[in-house]
């Protein structure tokens, strides 16, 4: 029976991933900041499922937190053979309206606990041979779009970098970018959804299916629908320019309210 470390588990995507890897026989490492909530995903998934689910409370905004589950994924003794790096939050507002503390608390949580995190999954993965990383990031990784589109789009490129330079060595890296998913995100953002339009929402369980799904495939990019793949097809050959300006106003019209 295989491991997997999820952090920001117990509500999204994070929340999503737990249900369909305990299903499938996994046991999990749980990782987020509320202890109870986490005491509480992991007695109803082992009571559900069966599986061993260990709890591990962590803030990845601190230097701590992060050592703390870098620790944990570098145990040889209970290795870790999935790496889900899926927290990660919003910022409700424009640029110079955020204060810059906020921003520079996205860039903690999106790129270095996902860098440092990372490095020590994949670590211990190539000594044995084996193992997957998933990092979530998003489709606004593919826009010019703030401080949001800018961690996600590191996120893209670091994880098929560090891909390539594995390739060979058992371990799998893929980086997730899906749209608009029915969540807690725009909620904990203080973010409006009224206006976004039905058809660009999609199911948290079906990304994640997509997700595995094509982490078994091999792949380094997963755009989990077709609608959203789309969508980046066209955005790649729209001049940056040309985007900038439709990405600007499609945040002020489907975006923060």
């Amino acid at each position: 029976m295989t491991t997997a470390l999820i952090t920001g588990s117990t509500a999204g995507l994070g929340a999503a991933f737990a249900r369909r890897l305990a299903r499938d026989g996994h046991d999990l490492v749980l990782v987020a900041r509320d202890a109870k909530r986490l005491a509480e995903q992991a007695t109803e998934l082992h009571d559900r499922h069966g599986i061993e689910a260990e709890v591990l409370p962590a803030d990845l905004a601190t230097d701590e937190g992060i050592e703390a589950v870098a620790t944990r994924l570098g145990d040889r003794r209970n290795p870790v053979d999935l790496l889900v790096n899926n927290a990660g939050f919003g910022n409700k507002g424009r640029y110079l309206d955020v204060p810059v503390a906020d921003e520079l608390r996205m860039i903690k949580v999106h790129v270095e606990a996902v860098l440092r995190l990372t490095s020590a999954a994949t670590a211990a993965m190539r000594e044995r041979g084996r193992g997957g990383v998933v990092n979530v990031a998003s489709v606004a990784a593919f826009v010019p779009r703030g401080t949001y589109g800018a961690s996600k789009a590191w996120v893209v490129q670091f994880t098929q970098g560090v891909a390539r330079d594995l390739a060979g060595s058992g371990v799998r890296l893929m980086a997730l970018c899906p749209g608009f998913v029915r969540t807690e995100f725009h909620q904990r953002a203080g973010m409006g959804t009224d206006n976004i339009p039905g058809w660009m929402w999609l199911d948290a369980d079906n990304v994640v299916a997509a997700a595995l799904s094509d982490l078994a495939r091999g792949r380094t990019l997963s755009i989990p629908d077709p609608r959203y793949k789309a969508l980046m097809g066209l955005a790649k050959v729209t001049p940056r320019s040309l985007l900038g300006g439709i990405s600007s106003k499609a945040g002020r019209k489907y975006g923060p309210r």
